[in-house]
């Protein structure tokens, strides 16, 4: 990862916090950003407002270009609207804005994520009888099929971090080696894995691979929290702390919440 100057002792700042700066700081400026709600949207916001001020953010209501100066509580929080350049019906931001392909990058969290970057956000279990019922679909599989390339959020754990997802509600790579292409889904789909442990990246064949670990974290500790044998970089790199100006940032959005 890039250094980044000024940044701040690690014990200035929470794992969740190293994780949503990361995240931001995969977002490029003048970008167009699909965003989910939760993890997304916050790191999403920090990069907007810190090295980002021309991303463009969209959001599943319909709301393009909204600049909220809070986080917002979902995707029919007033403030996207109030905010937005323009607000235009769902219909037209899935088939004028993401299924033509152009959303450069699709920003989305899961509740399980396997090592091909497929993502589960339906069902914990057997669908039938599921342990845990969750939220479900939305947008997700259009965005992970769509955009030009996914950027994943999500806190590691061995519940999260699994060798399959229960459901796949959105494609990531498939089984690998090229199912995806095979299937003629338009993006990329997951380029990039953020977690509160480090950054992941998908091989040739769209296997996770891990890239780089946070300040202070171990390969070790990763692979733990990681329900595969996890695979490392020859050139893995350790993330820059987060600056004082981005944790400023970030708390800033979060207590105006």
């Amino acid at each position: 990862m890039t250094t980044v100057e000024n940044s701040v002792p690690d014990r200035q700042y929470t794992s969740d916090e190293m994780m949503t700066v990361a995240a931001a700081r995969a977002l490029g400026d003048g970008q167009i950003c699909f965003v989910g709600i939760g993890l997304p949207s916050t790191a999403a916001n920090l990069a907007r407002t810190t090295h980002a001020p021309d991303l463009v953010l969209i959001y599943e209501s319909g709301t393009l270009g909204s600049k909220p100066d809070r986080l917002p509580a979902s995707i029919g929080d007033g403030v996207l609207a109030e905010t937005a350049d323009a607000v235009i019906s769902v219909p037209e931001v899935f088939n004028y804005w993401l299924q033509p392909g152009r959303v450069d990058v699709g920003f989305l969290g899961a509740a399980q994520i396997d090592k091909y970057g497929n993502i589960n956000t339906t069902v914990i279990g057997d669908y039938a009888h599921p342990k845990v019922r969750l939220p479900g679909a939305g947008g997700a599989p259009e965005i992970a099929a769509s955009c030009g390339e996914v950027f994943v959020v999500v806190r590691q754990s061995h519940r999260s971090f699994v060798d399959r997802v229960d459901f796949v509600t959105s494609l990531g790579h498939g089984r690998g080696d090229g199912e995806r292409e095979r299937l003629g889904m338009r993006g990329a789909g997951p380029t990039l894995v953020i977690t509160d442990l480090g950054v992941m990246r998908p091989d040739e064949t769209g296997e996770l691979t891990l890239h780089a670990v946070h300040p202070g974290v171990t390969v070790d500790q990763v692979r733990a929290a990681t329900g595969w044998d996890l695979k490392v970089a020859a050139d893995l790199t350790v993330s820059a702390a987060p600056t004082a100006a981005e944790l400023t940032t970030l708390r800033e959005l979060k207590a105006r919440s």
